[in-house]
Formats: structure tokens, C-alpha cells, sequence
């Protein structure tokens, strides 16, 4: 279940929206001003989709959008916008948003844009060379692993595992599928006792709680599981 953001200071819009984005199977959270949705973003951080109304009680829309991007977070934004003016739909667009929608709208018009923004985000994710879990967000290009905004380092034998935990998201990868695709510069296989060890390094960097991690999983007699 796709979980979105939703920054709207509009009561009676909030609640249709949320009534019918909860009925097409999306879970929501809520925020009515730019500082609640600071805060939600800095705590939670896992949002699949964010919906931003512009005008706001203390700031607007852009500026916030325009902050996650600084961050490195490429979340899709979509912009609920009382203004068809094109100045208002180039600045949205220029900020980093990904889509507009001028209200008033009809809600199964604003789903429809919603699913399809995220199909294109999946695919842009393994086109542009970027893995995506969460409060983490690796661009393979650079080879640059970032969690919440802030970059995390990572040695090499590190960052190949956690790309191929990220790549097979939900499935059990077993040691010995892990250790055939961990190949050195030398040519020689990651023992068994260094891949504990690397598993160990990536929680310690990468869980809230590395002695319960909530993402690297042992599978107890088979091995290793990512959950989202």
C-alpha cells in the first residue's frame, strides 16, 4: 500500500481527499501546515507520493518542495494549485515538483495522475541508475547512498551488498546466492564469516535499532531478506 503525504490547510478538502484516496487503496497522512509536514517528512521519511497545496498559513508548497530536493529525496511531488496562471505551473515545475492538479478537481482525475506518477517513479528509479527503500536512496551513478537526506559512507564490499539487498527488495537472497554475487578485485569469494560482518556494518549504519532491525531481516535457515 503506496503511502502519501498530504499538506492541505483546506478541512473540508482534507477530508473528502482522504476518504477517497483511503477507498483507492492508498494509505495517507495528514498535515495542515509546513512545519507539521517538516516534521512528519523528518520522522516517518518512507512516503511513496507527496501532495502539496501551495498557499499555506506559514510558507508555501514550493520552498518545502524545494528543501526535499536540496535533500537528494526525489519522492514524486504533485502540486494542488488554485492557479492555472503559467507562471505559477513553471515555478512548481522548476522547484522539483513532477505534476500539477488546478482545483477544483475531480478526485478520480487527481488517482488516475497519482498511479501514474508512480508507475513512471518506479521505472525512472532503475532508468536513472537510482535504488529506492524508504528513507534511503542510492544513486548508483555516483555510487552515493543517502538516508534522510544525509549522505552515508560506505566501503565497497558495504555498498555492493546493500545494492543487491535494494535490487531484490522482498525476496530471500541465501549466503551462498550473496556470497556468488560479492566478487572481489582480487578474484576471490567473500568468506562466510565477512559477510556476517558486512550484514552487522549495514545495520549498525542503516537501521534505527541495529539489534532490531526493521529492514536487513535474518531468515533463520535460509539467510537475508530487505523489507521495505
Amino acid at each position: 500500500m503506496e503511502k502519501i503525504l498530504l499538506l492541505e490547510d483546506d478541512i473540508s478538502l482534507v477530508e473528502g481527499l482522504c476518504y477517497s484516496l483511503k477507498k483507492n487503496g492508498f494509505c495517507i497522512e495528514v498535515a495542515r501546515t509546513v512545519t507539521e509536514a517538516e516534521g512528519k517528512l523528518g520522522e516517518w521519511n518512507d512516503f511513496d507520493l507527496l501532495l502539496f497545496d501551495v498557499t499555506l498559513p506559514d510558507g508555501n508548497g514550493f520552498l518545502l518542495c524545494e528543501k526535499i530536493r536540496e535533500r537528494g529525496n526525489m519522492v514524486p511531488i504533485i502540486f494542488l494549485t488554485a492557479s492555472e496562471e503559467e507562471t505559477s505551473v513553471i515555478r512548481g515545475l522548476d522547484c522539483g515538483g513532477d505534476d500539477y492538479i488546478t482545483k477544483p478537481f475531480k478526485l478520480g482525475e487527481l488517482c488516475s495522475r497519482i498511479r501514474a506518477l508512480l508507475r513512471r517513479s518506479k521505472r525512472s528509479g532503475i532508468e536513472e541508475g537510482c535504488l529506492k527503500s524508504g528513507e534511503l536512496l542510492v544513486n548508483l551513478g555516483e555510487g552515493r547512498v543517502w538516508k534522510k537526506g544525509e549522505a552515508v559512507e560506505f566501503t565497497g564490499a558495504e555498498y555492493r551488498l546493500l545494492c543487491l539487498f535494494l535490487s531484490n527488495k522482498g525476496k530471500i537472497l541465501t549466503r551462498k546466492m550473496i556470497l556468488d554475487k560479492l566478487w572481489d578485485g582480487a578474484g576471490n569469494y567473500v568468506d562466510d564469516n565477512t559477510l556476517s560482518v558486512y550484514v552487522r556494518r549495514l545495520r549498525e549504519k542503516l537501521e534505527d535499532n541495529p539489534s532490531l532491525p526493521r529492514h536487513l531481516m535474518t531468515v533463520r535457515g535460509l539467510g537475508y531478506q530487505w523489507k521495505e
